[in-house]
């Protein structure tokens, strides 16, 4: 699905790193944003950088004039900064991570089943990959 490939692309980078074409695909997915303000912001370019920047008056001269939208737009701009700032690190990026879920699920599951007597323990993980590992599993 082309949507999903889209809001995929933008999910691996930076907002820091983002175009403003990244902005305004970000702003068609809030429902309350008008197609006007997308357009200012598309007309002004405005790029992740940029839109990290925005505070109330910046959100005002791109043509937020509703109060109640305008503290929304700082809330939905808040969380993006957020994210950013703690990166996902996805399974498909760890290969022996992803083994020991895999393995630790399929025995929980054996166990359920009561086709294992004991109930597995948590997986050991390599010192060097432990890091890698809490990001995946948290």
């Amino acid at each position: 699905d082309d949507v999903w490939t889209k809001q995929t692309n933008i999910s691996h980078k930076s907002i820091l790193e983002w175009t403003y074409e990244d902005v305004i695909s970000w702003m068609k997915g809030i429902d309350d944003i008008s197609e006007d303000i997308t357009k200012n912001f598309e007309e002004n370019k405005v790029a992740g950088n940029q839109l990290l920047a925005l505070g109330k008056d910046g959100l005002q001269d791109l043509g937020v004039t509703q109060k109640g939208l305008l503290y929304f737009l700082l809330k939905e701009i808040k969380k993006l900064e957020e994210m950013d700032e703690c990166p996902v690190t996805f399974i498909e990026h760890s290969p022996y991570c992803f083994g020991k879920i895999v393995d630790y699920l399929r025995l929980k599951a054996a166990f359920k089943k009561g086709l294992i007597s004991f109930d597995p323990a948590r997986p050991i993980v390599r010192e060097a990959e432990k890091g890698r590992f809490e990001k995946v599993v948290k």
